[in-house]
């Protein structure tokens, strides 16, 4: 079972910036990560994904803003949020997919709260 630790959230001000990182417990090196958030009463929605080849896609309303990246030596993912906004409110979640003896696999973070406000 892998293991995903998310830090690095926590309160900033319309335009501010934060860096979350997810560390995992075992090598990301051949495998699909990605962030997820979701807001109180809302869905979960992908904001950002990394795949093991470096391909990345991003929610609409974040690109340009976020960037996602990884560290394989690390073991850890990022996603730096530029220019937030109060709508980037929302509990943000670390994923890692990957193919295990033919099975796919999914793990997720425990999650950390960004909250955007004045």
């Amino acid at each position: 079972q892998v293991q995903l630790v998310e830090s690095g959230g926590g309160l900033v001000q319309p335009g501010g910036s934060l860096r979350l990182s997810c560390a995992a417990s075992e090598s990301i090196r051949f495998k699909d990560m990605g962030w997820y958030r979701q807001a109180p009463g809302k869905q979960r929605e992908m904001v950002a994904t990394l795949n093991s080849d470096g391909k990345t896609n991003y929610l609409d309303s974040v690109k340009g803003r976020f960037t996602c990246s990884r560290d394989n030596a690390e073991n850890t993912v990022y996603l730096q949020m530029d220019g937030l906004k109060p709508e980037d409110t929302a509990v943000y979640y670390c994923k890692t997919e990957f193919q295990l003896f033919g099975r796919r696999k999914e793990y997720w973070g425990q999650g950390t709260q960004v909250t955007v406000s004045s």
